[in-house]
């Protein structure tokens, strides 16, 4: 059985994406926020033996990781071919087979779930391209677990009361995005994001 540290040993040997795309904000999840979120959500009883949907799963961090801790099925979505072709891959190598991917935009997905797990665009290049992912993810699932810059704290509030959801609780981290888009000035960007949990009310 996996603890929280040697499923992020596990989550780094994932093959990470070779191209980024600006316009869909693509970058990699950093692996030891990414076994966090995890850890948590497995801890809260909303992984193991549950259907969860992996948002904009690139290489499939979050859906392997969920995998690995027992979740029943995992759907990846991706509206890129060429991050769900990495992630197939990893999930040959790591020899899973329940789950499905899908090549979709993620307001095309239509299947419910128990629980979300994504670290969304973070509405920066498309302005409220988080916002259209937490309303679908809300549309499907009782329970998110979502990674946000720590500023949209106000937004997430307003949308939870308008879709009858509540913020659980928000894990304060730093981010950690490296240079990989020309106009990146830095080798690396630092900046603060929360671990956003959220829940439907009941």
């Amino acid at each position: 059985m996996y603890n929280r540290k040697n499923l992020a040993i596990k989550l780094s040997k994932l093959k990470g994406l070779e191209k980024f795309n600006i316009d869909l904000e693509q970058y990699q999840t950093d692996t030891q926020i990414a076994s966090e979120l995890l850890w948590v959500a497995y801890q809260n009883g909303d992984i193991k033996d549950k259907t969860i949907a992996d948002f904009g799963s690139g290489n499939g961090i979050f859906g392997i990781g969920a995998l690995l801790l027992g979740a029943k099925i995992v759907y990846f979505i991706d509206i890129d071919k060429n991050t769900l072709e990495i992630c197939k891959k990893n999930l040959l190598d790591f020899g899973i087979n329940n789950y499905y991917l899908l090549n979709l935009d993620v307001s095309n997905f239509d299947k419910k779930v128990d629980t979300v797990l994504m670290n969304p665009p973070f509405g920066v290049q498309k302005r409220k391209a988080d916002k259209r992912f937490l309303e679908i993810a809300m549309k499907f699932s009782d329970k998110i677990y979502s990674i946000h810059k720590i500023e949209s704290k106000n937004f997430i509030e307003v949308l939870c009361e308008e879709k009858g959801f509540n913020v659980l609780d928000i894990i304060e981290r730093e981010f950690v995005i490296p240079k990989i888009y020309k106009f990146h000035t830095k080798n690396k960007h630092l900046f603060s994001v929360g671990i956003w949990i959220l829940g439907r009310n009941i």
